[in-house]
């Protein structure tokens, strides 16, 4: 009788996990730090729509993804990814810069 109750709790916890878990997974897009510029420089992105960012940094030393208009601020060490959760967004152009080397390192997400 014992296991059969842990069995009806092992299966409405996993129904209960199932109801509550978001249907469709989150869209992915990556953007590539490379020489101290963004690849791409120009993202666009669907309106309404939470997004997962994976940053790989190429280069050897940090970079830091920075905008202001998306409130997000992330150091990505050199040789690995970072990632950052945005949206769901307006309709829109964001700019995104990189903090240590501002003048190359510079991009846009369009959101429509």
């Amino acid at each position: 009788m014992k296991n059969r109750s842990i069995l009806q709790v092992l299966f409405l916890g996993l129904l209960w996990g199932s109801l509550i878990s978001p249907v469709s997974a989150t869209p992915v897009f990556e953007i590539e730090i490379r020489n101290h510029l963004f690849s791409p420089s120009e993202l666009s992105i669907p309106v309404g729509t939470k997004v997962k960012l994976l940053i790989k940094n190429a280069d050897p030393s940090a970079e830091e993804f920075e905008s202001y208009e998306l409130n997000r601020e992330k150091v990505i060490p050199g040789n690995s990814t970072g990632v950052i959760f945005i949206g769901p967004l307006n309709k829109g152009v964001y700019p995104f810069f990189g903090e240590f080397f501002p003048k190359t390192a510079q991009g846009n997400i369009h959101v429509d």
